[in-house]
């Protein structure tokens, strides 16, 4: 079997923050290798969150079950370190094991202001976009990694995040919070990487493209279905990625059996997908950061991505 078609069957996963998005993207891509998935948001079916958005993280459990794996939606704010235990401690009851944990909480679509000094900044907003993308990322951690090391095979780590760490390093992203914030979640892969390899597990930070998510679809006033007709107006918008992309991501490092060589690296879609070979949902390859380097930003060095 291709290496990324390995099944994950008997795989049990945790896909933190996994209402839509990248991380429902994950979620029903390890679900369609067979893997038993334990999503967690805050949106249900009885509540909405703050965003007030009509997916729910229940539907996410079923679209994981109907793409051939096992969803169990489990409703849990990651910034409560009580819930997230209790989440820990039902998987371990469950399942017994932990084999990929993805931190993929954010959150902090409606609270970051583009191009907003930190004296500018509305300061509260600011503070829980931090909190909410670095603290609920060490909450999970801190409960999920004894279990996960307890596993035979070790164990993989996926820290979500927005853009690598070469194209982040040179570059002020957004704001003061949001740049703060993402390049934090960078590091947190790093240091995950020094702690876990020597147990035997993997720590990785991936980033998709831009990502069609349910929102930015809303934004442009397409669907995933027509979603080039907003390239009349942004034509860059062809280098945009579904969900599934990244998905598929992570669903090839937890497949691959020397995962190991990526710890403490930071990746990318684009990347991973000319190393294992998929592809989006229309058989394109798009590679969004690899195209802002060579295409948009042309006067840098191509070579500073890591992608070459």
């Amino acid at each position: 079997m291709a290496e990324t078609q390995r099944t994950l069957e008997g795989t049990v996963a945790l896909v933190a923050g996994a209402t839509r998005g990248a991380g429902r993207g994950i979620a029903v891509e390890l679900g369609a290798r067979g893997a038993t998935v334990y999503v967690t948001g805050r949106s249900t079916r009885g509540r909405r969150s703050e965003y007030d958005r009509p997916e729910t993280i229940e539907e996410t459990a079923d679209l994981v079950t109907a793409a051939g794996g096992q969803g169990i939606a489990v409703v849990a704010d990651h910034l409560v370190p009580a819930q997230v235990e209790a989440l820990v401690g039902r998987i371990d009851a469950e399942q017994g094991r932990l084999d990929v944990l993805v931190n993929d909480i954010w959150g902090g679509e409606l609270l970051f202001e583009w191009e907003s000094t930190v004296w500018e900044h509305d300061l509260d907003k600011g503070l829980r976009l931090m909190r909410l993308a670095v603290e609920t990322h060490a909450i999970t951690s801190h409960y999920a990694l004894p279990l996960l090391l307890r596993g035979p095979g070790g164990g993989l780590v996926v820290e979500m995040t927005d853009g690598t760490a070469e194209y982040n390093a040179s570059r002020y992203r957004v704001s003061f919070f949001y740049d703060i914030a993402k390049s934090a979640v960078l590091r947190m892969a790093f240091a995950l990487g020094h702690e876990l390899g020597p147990r035997g597990a993997t720590a990785v930070a991936l980033t998709p493209g831009w990502l069609r998510s349910e929102m930015m679809l809303d934004t442009f006033g397409v669907t995933e279905a027509n979603w080039r007709d907003a390239l009349e107006k942004v034509p860059h918008f062809a280098i945009s990625e579904s969900p599934s992309y990244v998905g598929r991501a992570v669903a090839a490092l937890a497949a691959d059996p020397e995962v190991s060589r990526w710890n403490g690296q930071s990746l990318s879609s684009g990347q991973l997908a000319r190393v294992y070979g998929f592809t989006d949902l229309d058989g394109s390859r798009p590679d969004a950061w690899r195209y802002m380097v060579e295409v948009q930003d042309p006067d840098r060095p191509a070579d500073t991505t890591g992608y070459r």
